[in-house]
């Protein structure tokens, strides 16, 4: 499905890593699995990023996230690891490095209470401190590039990304990804890509701006506005593993790919679905499915007017069941569904 003839533009270097497409898929807990990844890559995304990996878990043996920072059969595996011990955070940089991980990602932005509770994630903006001995402790850790995913700051009041950048280049990163909200904005209005700006004037590393890129045309947008060097797109991709390659397209043409049509939807959605089945095991990767499953109906339904109520209707029928062969037929049921409305 790939169409591997058209030009990207603007390759993106991390390292000796130079990425056919300056765009990214976003690490996303619970949701950028191996299966997702893997196909958000064949699908034009030129890296995807693991889930992030609780660094204490990840030296305990923690079997999820042994999981998440295994190789997972791609060229380069990009693995975030979150936590708040420099000893810690470069032994699981280590770790990941040996089981096959070319980039390490660390943590300095997720918003969530259970994770800056633990004084990780984005609460490293309130520790600049020790957020500089995490980023030089991982860098010294390993051979692979090393970059930093963070936010404008922990408020308005203490804007911290431009200090973050210049620490991590000042350390030996790769790269630095900004999303262009505060912490405690966690994700309301809308995200600042002018303000992601002042990272790219201040540093020489390149620069990954992300935050709001929900369509394809918001790809350029966001560059226009940040200057930044590459694009990383989340919650625009959920349900949508082809959206980081339409974005890329865009950014090579100035034109909007158009989605996949519904039959193609179905089978990405179905392949997906053995993948999770294969690497969660049937009981776990039934409800891991769950939520990429609502979410695509949601996609293949945009737009209609009737969207909402079958969006409902399917969710009912497929979110509840524990047999993998009935979901499965749910899923041919309703997109056939979908087809047969749309040549009406």
């Amino acid at each position: 499905m790939q169409d591997n003839s058209i030009p990207f533009v603007a390759p993106l270097r991390i390292g000796p890593h130079l990425l056919p497409q300056p765009v990214v898929l976003a690490p996303m807990a619970g949701i950028t699995d191996a299966p997702v990844r893997r196909m958000a890559v064949r699908l034009g995304s030129g890296l995807a990023v693991s889930e992030m990996v609780a660094s204490a878990a990840l030296m305990d043996g923690h079997p999820e996230m042994l999981l998440k920072a295994e190789g997972d059969g791609m060229p380069l595996h990009a693995v975030q690891i979150a936590g708040n011990d420099p000893y810690w955070m470069a032994e699981a940089a280590r770790l990941a490095e040996g089981a096959g991980a070319g980039i390490i990602d660390i943590n300095m932005g997720c918003p969530a209470k259970r994770v800056t509770a633990g004084a990780a994630g984005a609460s490293l903006l309130l520790d600049l401190g020790l957020a500089g001995r995490i980023l030089d402790a991982v860098r010294r850790a390993v051979a692979i590039p090393v970059t930093v995913k963070t936010r404008l700051g922990w408020d308005e009041h203490a804007p911290t990304a431009v200090t973050v950048a210049r620490m991590a280049q000042d350390s030996g990163l790769a790269a630095i990804t900004v999303h262009g909200r505060t912490r405690c904005q966690f994700y309301t209005g809308h995200a600042d890509w002018a303000a992601i700006g002042a990272v790219k004037a201040a540093v020489a590393i390149p620069v990954i701006a992300n935050g709001d890129v929900t369509d394809a045309a918001d790809g350029r947008a966001i560059l226009a506005a940040s200057g930044a060097d590459g694009v990383m797109v989340g919650r625009g991709a959920q349900g949508r593993p082809w959206f980081p390659g339409q974005v890329a397209r865009h950014l090579a043409t100035g034109r909007t790919p158009a989605d996949p049509d519904l039959a193609t939807q179905r089978d990405l959605l179905l392949e997906l679905y053995e993948g999770w089945l294969a690497l969660y095991g049937t009981e776990l990767g039934v409800r891991q499915a769950r939520k990429h499953i609502g979410w695509a109906l949601e996609a293949g339904a945009a737009g209609r007017p009737d969207g909402s109520d079958f969006v409902a209707f399917w969710r009912r029928r497929l979110l509840t069941s524990d047999a993998p062969e009935t979901v499965k037929a749910g899923i041919q049921a309703a997109f056939e569904t979908l087809m047969e409305r749309a040549a009406a």
